[in-house]
């Protein structure tokens, strides 16, 4: 999700990047909202509940590349 840019993103698109499904990635997701790291925006959408989230995970996983 850091690699797709700032703000929030299409879960679909978030699994695209990962080369999963919507439905594969709803666990993880769900998790993640749980453990306070992401939230929901809207409907379908997700985004990082720290502001500059996205460039500090770029930072500490520099050799991460989706899809």
């Amino acid at each position: 999700m850091a690699h797709l840019g700032p703000g929030s993103h299409r879960t679909g698109d978030t699994a695209t990047a990962l080369n999963m499904t919507v439905k594969g990635i709803g666990p993880v997701r769900a998790k993640l909202i749980k453990k306070g790291m992401i939230y929901s925006p809207a409907h379908g959408d997700m985004a990082f509940t720290v502001p500059l989230f996205d460039e500090f995970m770029i930072r500490a996983i520099p050799d991460f590349t989706p899809g």
